[in-house]
């Protein structure tokens, strides 16, 4: 069966001059634009295309080849285009822009503004719609992360206690302000680490591994490049934490337990604005 709103396998059925028509089973004949046959891979009747379906100007299902910022299930950051009394328009990557109802608004929004959204098929309609109000499509299963876990996250929003994020397109977790080392803004891509799952079922996040495979990790690299520099960098536990973060996608505080560990094991010198081999 064709899925609106998402990538099909659908099999060629007849050539015209305007496109091809696909199988869509229930949803008859599908068009495929020939500005969107591939021209790579010249398409014979039986020939099977993986496209995305969506609904043109007039409501009817239509197909491409251009990958849209988002399926119906997933969540994006996406571009506020246009705005009128039926809702808010946002560019998904298709000549057809996505409607965020305003009844689907988290907050107000100005054209130019970006909105983390959840992209759904509207049941009545039957339209790909947008919505800002996620809690209802998150934490709608059992959590079975393990700590350490690297994820896929989406920083959804900023909160007085740091980042909410979404995990893998299935859970709230929170990167608490301690735990951000770098910049960060709703809308952002980030691998993380699950740093810890409470009784309650919320998630703490991390943006660098955690625990002792990872601060062991931390110290060959800071050895590995002391050794690739000639035995001696210009950073220090009194570096900001931009320049640390720069040089080893860590915090502040990880680097200075990791070269506070080489130190004690005489591995390290270290000086206010450096650190040396012995």
């Amino acid at each position: 069966m064709a899925l609106i709103g998402r990538f099909n396998s659908l099999q060629v059925v007849k050539r015209t001059d305007f496109g091809l028509y696909l199988d869509g089973e229930a949803e008859g004949e599908i068009l495929l634009p020939n500005r969107y046959v591939p021209k790579d891979q010249p398409s014979e009747i039986g020939d099977w295309l993986n496209v995305f379906l969506y609904l043109d100007s007039d409501d009817r299902p239509i197909a491409t080849t251009e990958t849209p910022k988002a399926q119906v299930g997933g969540f994006a950051s996406l571009k506020v285009v246009e705005i009128n009394r039926v809702g808010l328009f946002l560019d998904w990557g298709l000549p057809k822009d996505l409607l965020l109802p305003h009844s689907e608004e988290k907050k107000p929004l100005q054209v130019g503004d970006y909105c983390v959204v959840h992209v759904y098929l509207d049941r009545r309609s039957k339209r790909i719609t947008a919505t800002a109000r996620l809690d209802r499509y998150l934490d709608n299963t059992p959590a079975r992360y393990s700590i350490g876990q690297k994820v896929n996250l989406l920083v959804a929003e900023a909160t007085d206690m740091g980042f909410k994020a979404i995990i893998e397109g299935r859970h709230w977790g929170l990167i608490h302000k301690n735990e951000v080392f770098k910049f960060l803004r709703s809308g952002m891509q980030e691998t993380g680490y699950i740093k810890e799952i409470r009784a309650d079922g919320k998630i703490s996040l991390s943006l660098q591994p955690v625990g002792e495979d990872a601060a062991e990790s931390l110290s060959e690299r800071i050895l590995s490049e002391l050794r690739r520099q000639g035995g001696s960098l210009a950073v220090s536990d009194k570096s900001p934490p931009e320049l640390i973060s720069s040089l080893f996608g860590v915090s502040k505080g990880n680097f200075k337990k990791a070269i506070g560990g080489l130190y004690k094991q005489g591995l390290v010198i270290i000086h206010g604005d450096r650190i040396e081999l012995p």
